[in-house]
């Protein structure tokens, strides 16, 4: 591993450690020429997802763009980009762990969904208004209906 102040090759492994779920791996490396030390993080590749749109159009699973999609229904809320990443990484795992690696999109709004109603109800509407496709205020009044 470079050495990101010197740009040496020789470092040494001082500390390693794996994430809760096992997925990523920490390291505190220590440079043999400046002596500095920084941190790397391992994860596993991994075949990408591949998300079938409604229309049927296909494109690689981007967790940055449902990170932004969850942040954008919880805006004013009180859910937390801890919790946020959480459900991420728990919709990831889920769905790497299913027997296909092209999922239908609403699956993983359902997914979605499904955590936001638990920890949200107001992040859940906004997410579900905009996953469901809700086209009137019947649509939205059915979901509210639900929920109480």
């Amino acid at each position: 591993m470079k050495c990101p102040y010197c740009n040496d090759q020789d470092t040494e492994v001082v500390e390693t450690r794996d994430s809760e779920d096992l997925g990523t791996t920490r390291r505190r490396r220590e440079c043999s020429k400046c002596s500095k030390r920084f941190t790397t993080y391992e994860r596993v590749e991994s075949v990408p997802l591949i998300v079938i749109k409604k229309d049927g159009r296909k494109e690689q699973f981007d967790r940055d763009k449902l990170k932004m999609g969850i942040l954008k229904a919880c805006e004013k809320t009180m859910v937390g980009i801890e919790e946020i990443e959480k459900i991420i990484d728990e919709v990831d795992r889920e769905l790497r762990g299913l027997d296909s690696v092209e999922i239908d999109s609403k699956k993983i709004g359902q997914m979605v969904a499904n955590r936001l109603k638990k920890i949200d109800k107001i992040a859940y509407i906004r997410f579900a208004s905009v996953f469901r496709r809700f086209v009137d205020v019947e649509d939205f009044e059915k979901e509210l209906h639900k929920l109480l």
